[in-house]
Order: C-alpha cells, then structure tokens, then sequence
C-alpha cells in the first residue's frame, strides 16, 4: 500500500524494517476496518474517524474483500494462472492466492506492498507453497516494479496475467499521473491479460454518498496517510482504455457477479466505490 511511514531495509536483507508507528499506514488503517490486529494507535485513530461518522464501513469493507474474491475466482476459472497483486495489504481470512489456487493448485501470485508489517507476514506467505511470492516495491513505479527479477523471474508476461489494483489507485494523486501509471501496467500485459480495479468514487451529486465521500477524503488527507482521491465515473473509467469490460462492466461492488440476491438493501456508502475486469483483446 502506499504511505506506509517506513524506512526501507536492503532488498533481501535480513534485518528489521524500522517503523515510525506515529505515521497511519493505509494498509494498517484497512486492516481496522477488516478486524484485523496488525495495526497501531495511529491507524485506528484514522479508522475510527470514519467508523464513528460512517458505521456501515465496516460491512463495507467486507463487501469490497468478497469481491476480489469473486474476481480472483473468475479470473482463475477464465484460466488465468498468473496473478500480480499490487498494493495487496495484510493477509486476511482470503487472499488472492488461496482463492486462485482453489480453482488452480499451480496458479502464481505476486503480491507487491511497500508497507514493511505487510511484508513480514508477506514473506510468511512464501512457506505456503512454491506459487506463492511477495516483493516489496512501489507501485506508482510500474518500470521500476516491472523490471524487478523477482517479479519477471517468476511471472511470464508473454502469457496472460491478471493484474490486481484493489483499493489502490485512488491514493495515487493526480500529480504522480495515475492514468499513465495504469497505461504503463497495461502495455506490459499480453493479449487475453486482465485488469481488475476498484476506485473510491464521489457520485458529486449532492447525495448522501456523496458527502460520504468527501468526509473520508478529508479524514485521510488530514491524517499523516495524506492522499485519498475520489474521482468521477468518467476519470474511473479512463483507467480501463484499450479493454474490453467484462459484463455488468464499470459498477457497484455488490453488483459484480455476486455469489446470490442480495440480502440487504443498497446504502449510501455503496455509491462510493466503483469497480470493474477489464480483458485486453
């Protein structure tokens, strides 16, 4: 995740991550909403912010990992038995790979954070299995991430591979060019490669969603986390150009391909998140 308030170690060394606990992680402030107990005061200091003013956060948050999920399950039985997962954030009950490897016992992921918690139980996550890999890189770097040998040397990008931005393109700002960063991970991907993305989106329309929206882009732009960027349908969509969207298309979460009917009615903070699988022809 992006804004981890760390100083780097040595890439394969051996030593501990020094950790400036004062200073929110995203990846920590999503591990509070999801339960989790990887986290600091400072996290749940943001955390609480929005679960205070916004409670159905925490629901929601549930919804947006059952849907990477369904994609990762799509994708996997589509036969994509490649996955790089940028921004992956702390293990929870499901990741990527387990369920890409419940369909597929031989499918690899990459996971990529620059977060050192999320790295610790990253590499964890290598004692697994052999399809199992974690590096530590920055993902609004697709050259330099790109390039890494322990990504090219495991991923083979003459073949299909499923790209993952969950969560994570909305805490790129709009001077660091995110469009250009999603076209620079895209060209690299060959024919019959997929993207999947989810996008914090202001419907900027007065509604209740709406100023949802923009107390939680305030809340993380006042933390020491800084960026959180809500964008329009129109600016979302951009990041899917050259694709073919995958039906329902650019979306709400609990709308792409859930596992039933829903059970609970549509609320306000559903309209906040838009989400979509786009194939490269």
């Amino acid at each position: 995740m992006l804004g981890s308030g760390y100083v780097s170690t040595d890439r394969g060394a051996k030593s501990v991550p020094v950790i400036d606990e004062s200073v929110a992680s995203i990846a920590r402030v999503y591990d509070v909403f999801l339960g989790g107990k990887n986290n600091y005061e400072s996290d749940r200091q943001v955390a609480n912010a929005v679960i205070e003013k916004i409670p159905q956060t925490l629901q929601f948050a549930q919804e947006h990992r059952a849907w990477l999920i369904r994609v990762v399950r799509f994708l996997a039985k589509a036969g994509i038995d490649q996955f790089l997962d940028c921004g992956s954030g702390l293990p929870t009950q499901e990741n990527t790979h387990q369920a890409a490897q419940r369909v597929n016992p031989d499918a690899t992921v990459v996971y990529v954070d620059n977060d050192p918690i999320v790295a610790v139980h990253g590499r964890a996550l290598l004692e697994e299995n052999d399809h199992t890999h974690f590096v530590q890189g920055d993902l609004t770097k697709p050259a330099e991430l790109l390039a890494d040998p322990d990504v090219t040397g495991v991923l083979d990008f003459s073949r299909p591979i499923a790209l993952i931005q969950c969560s994570t393109i909305h805490h790129v700002t709009d001077e660091q060019r995110p469009h250009e960063i999603m076209r620079a991970y895209v060209d690299a991907l060959a024919s019959g490669s997929y993207v999947a993305l989810t996008h914090w989106h202001d419907p900027a329309d007065g509604s209740e969603g709406s100023q949802i929206a923009r107390y939680i882009q305030e809340t993380f732009r006042t933390s020491s986390m800084g960026s959180a960027n809500f964008r329009s349908r129109d600016e979302i969509m951009r990041f899917f150009t050259g694709l073919e969207l995958v039906e329902p298309g650019l979306g709400l979460l609990r709308d792409w391909w859930p596992d039933g009917p829903h059970m609970t009615e549509e609320q306000p903070v559903d309209q906040i998140v838009l989400a979509a699988v786009g194939r490269k022809p």
